[in-house]
């Protein structure tokens, strides 16, 4: 007989509403149900460093271990191992289903270079687009020249209106900052700074709490690190004092472009079924939670660069039937794609890799790929997601009916797909490999911190034809206490599993279910079958319920995976 294990079960906190904070949305609706109690850890470096280790070859900039989580409250495990001997033993699959070759790095189809041709009013660098625009009868196209347009307020596009370029024009919310003198061993300009401003979001590292300042400072086109005080200055970094309305640079920038993001917004509704295409946008302000790019109703977005601005990179809000689709969206310092309150929204066919640069809480708050909320129908699919320092895609509070299918979702920090707080969902066809390795503070690798796949508190989802390897756990369905809302009670019921094939081995990696004990799941309501899994031994303890380990002979004995296949590779 073997023993029991007692879980610490850390809350989530990552149930929080995309915020409604441009001209025209709904309010604010926080949705952070649960306790969390979660402390410590560290600012993740200057992008491209990476704290997870990788299936292919290893970072070349280390980063510190993270520190342990705090407990939270502790679910009341099963502590009895069944006494039945197991009868049931795996089934070979003597024809494993092979495993989906994922797209070789570069080739996936997004970008600017997809952009249809312009044909319609010029704008030209020296030309203000906002006012061209303001200016503009609706249906009107307008196509940007080649070269740098600077963005001093968010452009309005009317209804029916595009804005567009097929000559690599780059829209940027930047300012030069010049006047720079020499300042013990560092260098300083002044007079380039909003005044100072409160705090939104959560930073990774809680104790620095610097992830939320808006104004990002490029060298030559590099991203320079933020640091908090300014005797921690050195070459590749750059402090902010409001208070001083200064700026501070470890690098000297003689000789050098040295650019301050300014501008918080590129691109927000001025009406509806607007297209955008062909434009890179780079180097906005953006508030925590708010978009670069910000779609309105009917609107399409496609084939742009949409890249290194502080929150979040494309943002549908209250934005029904839009499409965000064929986009290169990259290095933005929160998020790359959120969608707030929106019906029958699609994301489909972008590439959304390297986002949450400015060190935001990697594992539950709303950092890293795409994230969405509040949202009816529509469907994330055929998407690239890879390398987020976060979750990769992620459902969170009171979406319904959402498909997310034929995503290949790779080497992201945190869970690969969470579907949290939602109903009648649809999880299919993904691919889904080195998730969940490098969650960061307040998290750990355990079922209850996720997997390739996790299914949190949520209705009516079935996980289907996915195939998962290499996660921190292959597939974790947790049953948290989360409260009350607009459906009532937040429960977990109704979760079918079937049709996948997943790796698990090493480690602690395995599938199963966990519950809070004010949160326990009844018979039936979660049902796996019809699977497959490759296992480093058929005897490892690959499988978990409530705290309580098997092998695959044991778990099928329970009654689970019935009709599923184990074997070893």
């Amino acid at each position: 007989m073997k023993k029991s294990v007692t879980i610490i079960c850390v809350a989530a906190a990552g149930a929080v509403a995309l915020t409604g904070i441009v001209a025209g949305t709904r309010s604010s609706i926080a949705s952070a149900f649960g306790e969390d109690n979660k402390s410590g850890g560290i600012l993740p470096g200057e992008h491209p460093r990476k704290p997870w280790p990788r299936p292919t070859p290893t970072p070349t900039v280390s980063v510190p271990s993270t520190p342990a989580p705090t407990p939270a409250p502790t679910p009341t495990p099963t502590t009895t191992k069944p006494t039945a001997t197991p009868t049931p033993t795996p089934t070979p699959s003597p024809t494993p289903e092979p495993t989906p070759t994922l797209l070789p790095p570069g080739t996936f189809p997004a970008g600017p270079s997809l952009a249809p041709a312009c044909n319609g009013t010029t704008i030209r660098t020296d030309q203000n687009a906002a006012d061209l625009i303001d200016k503009s009868a609706t249906g009107t196209t307008f196509c940007f020249a080649a070269g740098l347009h600077r963005i001093d307020r968010p452009l309005r596009p009317k209804a029916n209106s595009t804005l567009g370029s097929d000559e690599g024009a780059v829209l940027t919310g930047s300012v030069p900052l010049t006047g720079w003198a020499a300042d013990n061993g560092d260098w300083v300009t002044r007079g380039a700074l909003p005044a100072a401003y409160g705090m939104t979001g959560q930073c990774e590292d809680n104790v620095a709490n610097i992830c939320y300042l808006r104004e990002q400072v490029f060298l030559n086109g590099k991203h320079l690190l933020r640091v908090k005080t300014r005797d921690k200055v050195a070459p590749g970094t750059f402090y902010a004092d409001y208070a001083g309305n200064a700026v501070y640079v470890g690098d000297n920038p003689q000789g050098r472009s040295v650019e301050m993001s300014k501008t918080k917004t590129a691109i927000e509704p001025g009406g509806t079924n607007v297209a955008i295409h062909g434009l890179t946008v780079e180097h906005f302000a953006s508030a925590p939670q708010a978009g670069a790019v910000v779609l309105g109703g009917g609107w399409r977005v496609f084939a742009n660069d949409i890249r290194w601005n502080h929150a979040v990179g494309a943002m549908l809000v209250n934005a029904d039937g839009a499409t965000l689709d064929k986009n290169l969206i990259q290095y933005n310092g929160q998020l790359g794609v959120g969608q707030y309150s929106t019906s029958n929204g699609k994301i489909v066919g972008n590439q959304v890799s390297n986002n949450n640069t400015d060190g935001f809480w990697i594992a539950d708050w709303e950092s890293g790929g795409i994230k969405t909320t509040w949202s009816i129908n529509g469907s994330v699919a055929g998407n690239l997601i890879k390398e987020n320092l976060g979750v990769g895609l992620w459902s969170d509070a009171y979406d319904d009916s959402r498909v997310f299918r034929d995503n290949q979702i790779v080497d992201n920090a945190a869970d690969g797909i969470r579907y949290e707080i939602g109903r009648n969902g649809v999880i299919e066809d993904n691919v889904i490999t080195g998730n969940g390795l490098g969650t960061g503070r307040g998290s750990g690798r355990s079922l209850w911190d996720g997997g390739g796949i996790n299914v949190n508190t949520s209705t009516n989802v079935t996980v289907r034809n996915n195939v998962l390897a290499g996660n921190v756990n292959g597939i974790s369905i947790q049953s948290r206490t989360r409260g009350n809302g607009p459906w009532g009670l937040n429960v977990l019921r109704d979760v079918i599993v079937t049709g996948n094939k997943v790796t698990m081995r090493g480690g602690t990696t395995s599938t199963g279910m966990v519950q809070n004990s004010g949160a326990a799941i009844p018979t039936g309501e979660v049902v796996l079958k019809d699977n497959s899994y490759v296992l480093d031994s058929l005897s490892a303890d690959r499988f978990q319920k409530f705290g309580q380990w098997f092998s695959a002979a044991e778990w099928q004995a329970a009654g689970l995976d019935t009709g599923s296949h184990f074997t070893t590779g």
